[in-house]
């Protein structure tokens, strides 16, 4: 059996206007479990930056996944589903998802395109 090269996908949020709260702290509690039966791994989880292009505001959150699917499953599961309310109501937030490359990715190999 061949095995597929599936690339790995991230979520990325930039998170703002953080609000303390008790909501928030629970948040941050019970997200951790929920990214476990993905495979999801943090990355980034705020830390210090240095912009050194065009503004920047907020903090950066990057979150690790075996593919695209495990990602949106994650953000589908009901134990994720259960706790998302914690974060939108105490601070602006943007998620995405994107692609990883595959092992191997040159950049020069691809479409001159990007977007």
């Amino acid at each position: 059996m061949t095995e597929v090269n599936v690339p790995p996908a991230y979520v990325v949020a930039i998170l703002a206007n953080v609000a303390p709260h008790a909501e928030v702290d629970e948040y941050l509690d019970r997200v951790q479990d929920t990214l476990a039966p993905f495979s999801g791994r943090y990355l980034v989880h705020g830390g210090e930056s240095e912009v050194l292009e065009h503004p920047w505001t907020g903090s950066l959150v990057v979150i690790a996944f075996p593919s695209r699917a495990a990602a949106i499953s994650w953000y589908e599961s009901p134990a994720y589903r259960d706790i998302i309310a914690l974060r939108t109501a105490h601070m602006d937030s943007s998620l995405v998802i994107v692609d990883g490359v595959p092992e191997g990715y040159v950049s020069g190999a691809t479409s001159t395109s990007v977007g």
